[in-house]
């Protein structure tokens, strides 16, 4: 039992954490697997694990914790990042994370080790990854969501991820709100340069729309920028 209540301090827990209440790995299994029988701690996924409340009789650790646990770098992404930060209104049900690019990754005080990306890289995630997990709607809804995003993050994270389209998505849907969100002529003008010459289809969910000749992208007819525009959060 002094065993479990020692791993009660940590959510999540690999056999990293075991060992070191043992003088070798096998003695170190072998604990585990007692506790396991007895019902204290459960199995996540190999060489994870976390307890069993003796409050609830549920496992200590959500599924935010054990998102950021998964690989030494998972951290809370697109979906996930948003929901955590508790602005989106919708409800999902899996849990996005990522591991590229660890750039702006935090560990979230007294969270119980829930690693997430901070608003501006929230932001370049949900605009990179528009026609894979978000949606034209949701990006937008992101976008509106914030209130002033830090240039110098900004930059670092598209010269982390060094992607022409990322850089020609990004300028076309923050351009419309670079008062509000503080955001400087250069950040675009910087966001053009890197661009290049290709014409592109701004979200392949619509494929007829206006050609925006700056951006080099077609987009929908009415993009709706202002939706909810009397409701600001705060990421």
């Amino acid at each position: 039992m002094k065993l479990y209540f020692e791993l009660l301090k940590h959510p999540v827990f690999t056999m990293k954490h075991v060992k070191q209440y043992y003088d070798n790995i096998e003695s170190a299994r072998s604990a585990v697997k007692r506790l396991i029988k007895s019902g204290l701690v459960v199995k996540i996924r190999n060489n994870l694990y976390t307890c069993i409340s003796g409050e609830t009789d549920a496992p200590l650790a959500n599924r935010y914790q054990i998102a950021g646990a998964i690989t030494p770098t998972s951290y809370l992404s697109h979906h996930s990042e948003i929901e955590y930060y508790g602005i989106s209104d919708q409800i999902f049900y899996e849990v996005y994370v990522s591991s590229k690019c660890n750039e702006g990754i935090e560990t979230v005080k007294y969270s119980g080790g829930v690693r997430i990306a901070d608003r501006e890289r929230a932001v370049i995630d949900s605009i990179k990854d528009l026609d894979k997990i978000a949606g034209l709607e949701e990006v937008i809804d992101n976008i509106q969501a914030v209130s002033v995003l830090r240039e110098k993050r900004m930059l670092a994270y598209l010269e982390c991820y060094d992607n022409q389209f990322l850089y020609q998505k990004t300028g076309f849907l923050l351009k419309s709100q670079q008062e509000r969100i503080g955001l400087s002529n250069e950040f675009f003008q910087i966001c053009k340069n890197r661009i290049g010459h290709s014409k592109r289809y701004l979200t392949k969910d619509y494929k007829e729309g206006k050609y925006d000749t700056v951006w080099r992208l077609v987009v929908p007819e009415q993009m709706n920028y202002l939706k909810n525009e009397g409701v600001r959060h705060e990421l």
